[in-house]
């Protein structure tokens, strides 16, 4: 029996990545703010569990009660693997560095860093305790690694992602564990953050009209097709501990 945690699983990627879990066999639990009905219908109808729990990540308090929930359903003599999503972000505040207010700069890193560490790191030791693997992916991106004018908490965040993914990973392999950590850049995709990016003054976000120059041209990927490569990496027996994923090599 799998299970795979999934946050931000009420649209876009996480929506996709869930249905994708489901359909291959795998119970799924959703974290997210809003439940999705269109997954609890997609587990009934494959014969698969689906479980929202409601919770905002913005709020660090509740992350460990949260994830303790979540141990007592999935932590079973019958589970033989576990994959940890990490995919809910924010890309606000969008707007030169000068200008941010600190309690949106806080909730930002709450949200895009420290949830997805301290979700991590709770179940790394709580699958080495039960001696079930766990397969981790943090959800990237290319802004991690270029800096993008009015995008200094985003870009910020996700590259502090990659280098707790690299972290993460080394010690697990020094703990000669068989648990994974990696990350996986989706690219650019059709998504409600998409549509908060193109939504930007230029004043805020320079490269504004460039975003709308892709949903204009159609580049923008599909989340289901997007979700289909990382559900394929994670389950790969061949996946690399620490390696930054990038969908571009397997589109």
């Amino acid at each position: 029996m799998k299970y795979a945690i999934v946050t931000g699983s009420s649209k876009g990627l996480g929506e996709s990545i869930a249905q994708l879990f489901l359909e291959s066999d795998v119970h799924v639990i959703g974290l997210s703010r809003t439940a999705n009905d269109h997954l609890a219908a997609i587990a009934k109808e494959n014969h698969m569990m689906f479980k929202h729990i409601s919770c905002d990540l913005g709020n660090s308090q509740i992350l460990d009660q949260t994830c303790h929930e979540i141990s007592k359903t999935i932590f079973t003599e019958e589970t033989t693997a576990i994959y940890l999503i990490n995919n809910a972000g924010v890309v606000e505040p969008i707007e030169q560095s000068l200008n941010i207010k600190t309690d949106e700069l806080v909730r930002h890193v709450h949200v895009n860093t420290i949830a997805p560490m301290a979700i991590t790191n709770y179940f790394l030791g709580k699958a080495t305790e039960k001696g079930v693997p766990l397969i981790t992916a943090n959800i990237t991106s290319g802004a991690a690694e270029s800096p993008v004018s009015g995008w200094s908490a985003y870009c910020s965040t996700k590259a502090s992602i990659n280098m707790y993914t690299k972290t993460a990973a080394l010690e697990q392999q020094e703990l000669k564990t068989d648990n994974k950590v990696i990350a996986f850049n989706p690219g650019i995709m059709d998504t409600g953050m998409q549509e908060k990016i193109r939504s930007s003054s230029v004043s805020e976000f320079s490269r504004v009209e460039t975003f709308k120059g892709y949903k204009e041209q159609d580049l923008l990927k599909d989340t289901d097709h997007i979700g289909g490569v990382l559900v394929d990496i994670v389950t790969d027996e061949n996946i690399k501990n620490g390696k930054i994923y990038n969908v571009k090599n397997y589109l």
